[in-house]
C-alpha cells in the first residue's frame, strides 16, 4: 500500500505524472531535448513572473544556494535566518570563503523590513540571502515589503530561497527584484525530486563574471553559455525533465495559477483552523504558510507514537525539524493536494488522538 505523503517535501505525484519518467529516453545533446528544455523554461518564466534568464539543475536546492552564494557574494553578505534552512544559507556562505553576517530572529517570527533595513545602512553588504517560506518553522516572510527595502541598495544582490513556497504561493520575480530565485520541484510543484530551478537576473549575471573561483557545475556563465544553445552544461536528469514539463503544464493550462494559489490558500486556513482548535501554531499567525502548517505540541502528545498509528493508517507523519522536534509537529498542505486528502488526515488524528 502507497503511503499518503504529508511532510515538507517530497509530495505525493499524480500518477500521469509519474508516467511522464517511463518514457524513452533522449540525447541531451540533440534537437529534441532543446525543445524539452526551452518548453520547461518558458513555463517557468511564467510561473515565476520573470523575464530573467531561468536554469535548470540536476541537484537538490542545496546546490543552487550555494550557487547564489558562489556568483554573486563578492564582499560581504547578510544571511536573514529565522529558521534552520536561513541557518544553512549562513553556513554554506562560509563554507565556501565568503565573508558573511548571520542576523538571527528567533524561529516562529517572521523577518520584519525594519530590521534588515538597519542593517544594510551600513552599506556593508553587497548581497542578501531570504528564506522565503521557512519549512521548518512554517514561516512565510513578508518578500514585498522587505523587496522594498532591498530596492534602496541597488548594489544588493536578493538571493531568495523559495524551496517551499513556489508553485504554491505567488511569487512575483520581477516585480519584486529578485535577484536569484530558487526552488526544488519535489515540494509545491508535485514533481519527483532531483532537479533544482532558479531565475537569475541580469544584475546577477553581470556580478558573476567579476568573481572568480565559481566552480564549475553550478557557475551562472558557463549555464548561460549552453542555455543560449539550448542546452545543460552537463549531463541533465532528462525524464525529470519531460515530468516537469508535462506538470507546469498542468498547472498553468488546467487548474491555473491564481486557482492553485487559491488553493493553497484554503489548504492552510482548513490547518491553521484545526491547529488552534486542539494544538497552537508555532509561526506568528500573521505570517504563517500556505504550503505547511508547524503545530506546538502544547499537549506533549507521543508525537513518534502518533507517527506509527498514522503509518499504520496510510500516512507519513512529519515530526518538527532540528532544535524544535518534538515540541512541534508539521503538515504540509502542498502540491496537487485535495481539501478532501487533507480534510481526511485532520480526521484520521483526531480518531487516533481522542478529540
Amino acid at each position: 500500500m502507497n503511503k499518503k505523503l504529508f511532510i515538507p517535501g517530497p509530495v505525493d505525484v499524480s500518477e500521469d505524472v509519474l508516467l511522464k519518467l517511463s518514457e524513452p529516453v533522449i540525447g541531451h545533446r540533440t534537437k529534441e531535448f532543446g525543445e524539452l528544455l526551452i518548453s520547461t523554461i518558458n513555463k517557468l518564466k511564467r510561473l515565476m513572473f520573470t523575464e530573467n534568464n531561468v536554469f535548470i539543475s540536476t541537484s537538490s536546492s542545496t546546490g543552487l544556494m550555494e550557487a547564489a552564494i558562489r556568483n554573486c557574494v563578492k564582499e560581504k553578505c547578510l544571511n536573514i535566518a529565522n529558521g534552520a534552512f536561513g541557518e544553512r544559507w549562513h553556513e554554506i556562505t562560509l563554507i565556501n570563503g565568503k565573508k558573511a553576517d548571520l542576523l538571527k530572529i528567533d524561529w516562529g517570527l517572521g523577518v520584519k523590513p525594519k530590521i534588515v533595513e538597519e542593517k544594510l545602512s551600513s552599506n556593508e553588504y553587497d548581497a542578501v540571502t531570504l528564506v522565503h517560506n521557512e519549512t521548518s518553522t512554517g514561516v512565510t516572510n513578508p518578500i514585498y515589503e522587505i523587496a522594498k527595502i532591498i530596492k534602496k541598495y541597488p548594489n544588493v544582490c536578493f538571493l531568495v530561497d523559495t524551496v517551499s513556497s513556489l508553485g504554491g504561493i505567488k511569487i512575483e520575480v520581477d516585480k519584486l527584484g529578485i535577484d536569484v530565485c530558487l526552488a526544488g520541484v519535489q515540494k509545491a510543484l508535485a514533481v519527483p525530486p532531483g532537479l533544482a530551478v532558479c531565475s537569475v537576473s541580469e544584475k546577477a549575471l553581470e556580478k558573476s563574471k567579476t568573481i572568480n573561483n565559481k566552480g564549475y557545475y553550478f557557475n551562472f556563465q558557463i549555464f548561460l553559455k549552453y542555455l543560449e544553445k539550448n542546452q545543460t552544461p552537463t549531463t541533465p536528469s532528462i525524464s525529470l525533465l519531460k515530468a516537469l514539463n508535462y506538470q507546469l503544464e498542468k498547472i498553468l493550462n488546467e487548474e491555473g495559477l491564481e486557482n492553485r494559489f487559491k488553493r493553497h490558500e484554503t489548504l492552510g486556513e482548513i490547518t491553521r483552523e484545526w491547529a488552534k482548535k486542539n494544538f497552537e501554531l508555532f509561526a506568528e499567525e500573521k505570517y504563517a504558510s500556505n504550503t505547511l502548517t508547524c503545530i506546538k505540541n502544547t499537549k506533549n502528545i507521543n508525537l513518534n507514537e502518533l507517527e506509527t498509528k498514522l503509518y499504520e493508517k496510510g500516512y507519513i507523519f512529519s515530526n518538527g525539524y532540528g532544535k524544535i522536534k518534538d515540541l512541534t509537529f508539521r503538515i504540509a498542505h502542498m502540491g496537487d493536494l485535495k481539501i478532501e486528502e487533507l480534510k481526511r488526515y485532520l480526521e484520521t488524528i483526531n480518531k487516533i488522538l481522542g478529540f
